[in-house]
């Protein structure tokens, strides 16, 4: 079997085509890094972890495929790759859509075995071929060693700006206006097309360069193919979620709202009082407990989800003016879409961050603030701290009560350091929770109080006990031994991720 004939000695690629290339598959590798973790995101959740590995696996692949592809552009002549590479790194940009989507249905789950494999199935092998590509163009740019440092700084550079310009329009326009799976498929189209359109360069330019294998062709109709019939778990990708809303088959009006890999919210169309979630029955019972049936409030909710409380609140505390700071503007959409949501000059929603929403507050006005925020499962940090709790005491009236829904599992290590950290500032602390929980053996959903005034623990526990919840409240003597010596958590230390327990 003849090898093929050797190539002349390698003219270099026009400069803008050398510049376009370096750039674009430069700028695809972001793209696949940033969608990548909101691909990953309705199997395994939100955490540090799970962007700690999309981040890691991306930086594993550009290395790889740098390294590798420098070393091969030393052995054969570059014009015989690029074409190939860009159209296979473009069809595998495309086919990760399927494949993570397929993988996800067997892999869900927030084990560190599920989110790495997940991660590596989502970014590894397209980003490190479409990675192999600058040094190639490098090698075929040097036309002489005086002009080496110009060309590889020129090229790292356009390969940098690529990277920056699809971050930013990534992070900034794309997710805001597309779903992940068209930027993925759009990107590997694009990608491809380069590809093919560089192997007919080349080719024109050397008849025996830039050819482009059938089996390539056919793997990048494969893949953009597989991409459209795909499984998803989404009826609507939002800026931050994989969202849908769910009828529930035993109760005609009850909608649940999902978020990633978990029941966020649940509301009843008809009936605004019904409450479906224990926790929420709990946040209920604390204000039961706050003032006398009928008293309105005046609250501020962290984390707004379906709207379940604020609801329940104007429609049994008529006169309540409640304010709902909701991160993501997709699920206030879907309320107003799906869940029936009406606001009012008393039921108003912000689209923001809860502690951004939390510094604007003015001092000493809320009778009660609920925190009901979550990034898959934990509390985002930066709503944990000591900091943000000191904004939560400050906008509280004297009288005023702090209810936090929490969730965690064995050793609840979550749980203990924000406990810790309301105790640093709040005097009065108590804790609603099942008593498997207070006792260490369970986990879930718990809701922690704190205030600068006594709080009515005998008034809560006869109210849990009315709503059907065998929770107890923990406080003093009780609450000391649970909490133990846990840090308190601040701004410059607050591994919310790494204390938290996803799973029982």
């Amino acid at each position: 079997m003849s090898s093929p004939a050797p190539l002349p000695p390698s003219e270099p690629l026009p400069r803008w085509v050398a510049a376009a290339v370096t750039f674009l598959s430069s700028g695809a590798v972001l793209v696949l890094e940033i969608v990548g973790l909101r691909l990953i995101a309705p199997y395994v959740g939100v955490t540090l972890q799970t962007s700690t590995a999309i981040i890691g696996f991306a930086l594993a692949a550009i290395a790889i495929g740098a390294w590798t592809g420098g070393a091969t552009a030393d052995r054969t002549d570059p014009r015989r790759l690029l074409a190939p590479l860009m159209v296979a790194g473009g069809a595998l940009v495309a086919a990760v859509l399927p494949l993570v989507r397929f993988t996800g249905e067997a892999l869900s789950g927030a084990d560190a075995g599920g989110v790495l494999l997940l991660a590596a199935v989502a970014v590894v092998v397209p980003a490190a071929l479409l990675s192999a590509v600058p040094p190639m163009v490098v090698k075929l740019q040097l036309a002489s060693l005086a002009e080496t440092g110009s060309v590889v700084g020129r090229l790292s550079g356009i390969g940098t700006l690529g990277a920056i310009a699809a971050t930013f329009a990534t992070g900034f326009l794309l997710i805001a206006v597309l779903p992940s799976s068209v930027i993925l498929v759009g990107t590997g189209a694009v990608t491809v097309a380069v590809g093919l359109a560089l192997g007919v360069l080349l080719r024109r330019r050397t008849p025996s360069a830039g050819r482009v294998p059938p089996a390539l062709l056919l793997l990048a109709v494969a893949g953009l193919g597989l991409a459209a019939v795909a499984p998803t778990p989404c009826e609507e990708e939002t800026a931050y979620h994989c969202a849908r809303v769910v009828a529930d088959p035993e109760r005609e009006t009850g909608r649940a709202l999902l978020l990633d890999t978990l029941r966020h919210s649940y509301v009843d169309l008809a009936d605004p009082t019904y409450l479906e979630f224990e926790y929420v029955r709990a946040i209920a019972a604390v204000t039961d407990a706050l003032a006398p049936d009928g008293e309105p409030l005046s609250a501020l909710h962290i984390g707004g989800g379906g709207l379940t409380l604020p609801r329940y609140l104007a429609a049994e505390r008529p006169g309540t003016e409640s304010l709902v700071v909701e991160v993501d503007p997709g699920v206030v959409a879907i309320d107003r879409e799906q869940l029936a949501l009406e606001t009012t000059e008393d039921l108003r929603v912000r689209v923001a961050d809860g502690r951004v929403a939390l510094a604007a507050e003015a001092p000493g006005e809320r009778d009660l603030v609920v925190g009901d925020a979550f990034g898959g499962l934990s509390v985002p940090w930066q709503l944990t701290t000591r900091e943000a709790v000191e904004l939560v005491d400050r906008a509280l009236a004297d009288d005023g009560v702090y209810a936090i829904n929490l969730i965690d599992h064995p050793p609840l290590g979550f749980v203990r350091a924000e406990l810790a950290t309301l105790r640093a500032v709040f005097p009065h602390v108590a804790l609603l929770a099942r008593i498997p929980v207070l006792a260490g053996e369970d986990g879930g959903n718990v809701v922690a109080v704190a205030s600068r005034s006594p709080i009515p623990t005998d008034e809560i526990a006869a109210a849990l006990s009315d709503r059907d919840l065998v929770w107890q409240v923990a406080q003093g003597a009780e609450l000391d031994r649970f909490v133990g010596d846990a840090d308190v958590l601040t701004d410059d230390f607050a591994p919310v991720d790494q204390l938290l327990t996803p799973y029982g």
